[in-house]
């Protein structure tokens, strides 16, 4: 079997990435619409894939890894690898959790993620109010995350929260030293969404980036009491491309909060001083992001022989990226938590075969046992949601 070409194109609000083959088995995965401009950059690889095997997916891996970066420019390089392994799974009639060694797990916890409301406002009431809400939804998590701090409208709407002038720039822009009514804040909202939840689902908080060290160590150590199940993304996070091992070392060795980032991060090289210095006490990287399949599952085996937590990110992975991380999810190692739930757009149901009416049951999807990642698009039903420029897409 050899690799013939390699095609991108929007659906909904996704770039779909084609992995055609000579056999006519095409593997399939997405990219976030956010990052729709790197649709030139997925084709970057082309001429680096077409005429390999796809079953070989290390020998073509070893070809373009290298080439990829930190968010959002690894997403082309995990994209193609995704893509990889729902070609080698149909082409074996196996699943891909069975080419990886066999499941741990027949269902996978999740998180949230794309499930969750609009906060209405920044008060604490209107964190608690979020909260009822997302108790109440149907897919029963067991784990919800929510943003506060740098990670939500706190530093736009709440006056004198930090010391600094506020910058409208994406990306979670803004950054500096928290005023004490600021961290008081943050504190109360805190406190009145674990009023919501109590002790029967685990409240995650997103936080930033944007906090300096030491307002890291206070926020941590105040929540210590409250149990929350990880503060994510403090020091680093959405587009920062580093990593600061030691800075986050600092934070994790002040506190018995969890500590948890890396869903920016591209490649096991760069979780490497992350995990052996034990700088945080969970790691998140996105399969979407991070390498693909195969670079995600060897981070969570390498953090569990270090001690450290798994709960991988994955908000924009759309249809191909949920299958995909719910196949390599069930063959990771006891340090798992949950991976972050995207929320699916409706369209889909009629585009793909394999998705189940109900995704996620009691806060868990099942794993699939169909061939590859899970699900198969269907041409046909696909082609009338793509525009005039990408109808040869399926040719």
């Amino acid at each position: 079997m050899k690799i013939t070409d390699l095609k991108c194109a929007i659906i909904g609000r996704q770039l779909v990435v084609r992995v055609a083959t000579d056999e006519g088995i095409d593997g399939f995965t997405e990219i976030a619409l956010l990052k729709n401009y790197l649709g030139p950059q997925v084709l970057f690889y082309k001429d680096q894939i077409v005429g390999e095997d796809p079953t070989d997916v290390a020998r073509v891996m070893m070809k373009i890894r290298r080439k990829g970066a930190f968010k959002p420019w690894g997403c082309g390089v995990s994209a193609i690898e995704m893509a990889l392994w729902d070609i080698a799974g149909k082409a074996a009639g196996l699943p891909v959790y069975k080419l990886l060694g066999g499941k741990v797990r027949d269902r996978v916890r999740v998180y949230n993620g794309g499930v969750r409301f609009p906060v209405a406002g920044c008060e604490p009431e209107h964190y608690a109010e979020g909260m009822a809400k997302m108790k109440a939804v149907s897919e029963g998590f067991t784990i919800i995350k929510q943003g506060v701090g740098f990670h939500s409208q706190m530093p736009a709407k709440v006056p004198n929260s930090f010391y600094g002038e506020f910058d409208e720039g994406g990306h979670h822009f803004n950054r500096g030293l928290l005023t004490e009514q600021g961290l008081k804040h943050i504190i109360a909202c805190v406190e009145a969404m674990k009023d919501v939840l109590g002790d029967e689902v685990g409240l995650a908080l997103d936080c930033g980036p944007g906090f300096v060290p030491i307002d890291a160590i206070r926020l941590a150590q105040a929540l210590e009491p409250m149990q929350i199940m990880w503060l994510e993304d403090m020091l680093t996070g959405d587009y920062v491309p580093w990593v600061a091992p030691d800075v986050y070392r600092e934070v994790t060795q002040s506190t018995s909060t969890p500590i948890h980032t890396g869903e920016q991060i591209y490649l096991r090289e760069n979780f490497k001083d992350l995990i052996e210095q034990k700088a945080v006490r969970v790691v998140g990287p996105d399969v979407g992001d991070v390498g693909g399949i195969a670079e995600i599952k060897w981070i969570a085996e390498y953090a569990d022989l270090h001690g450290i937590m798994m709960a991988p990110h994955g908000i924009g992975i759309g249809v191909h990226g949920l299958a995909a991380q719910v196949q390599v999810a069930a063959t990771m190692p006891q340090n798992y938590i949950a991976f972050e739930y995207p929320r699916i757009d409706p369209l889909w149901y009629d585009i793909v075969e394999g998705l189940p009416d109900t995704i996620v049951k009691d806060g868990f999807v099942d794993v699939s046992d169909r061939p590859g990642i899970g699900v198969e698009l269907i041409p046909e039903a696909a082609k009338e949601h793509l525009s005039e420029a990408d109808k040869d897409f399926f040719d």
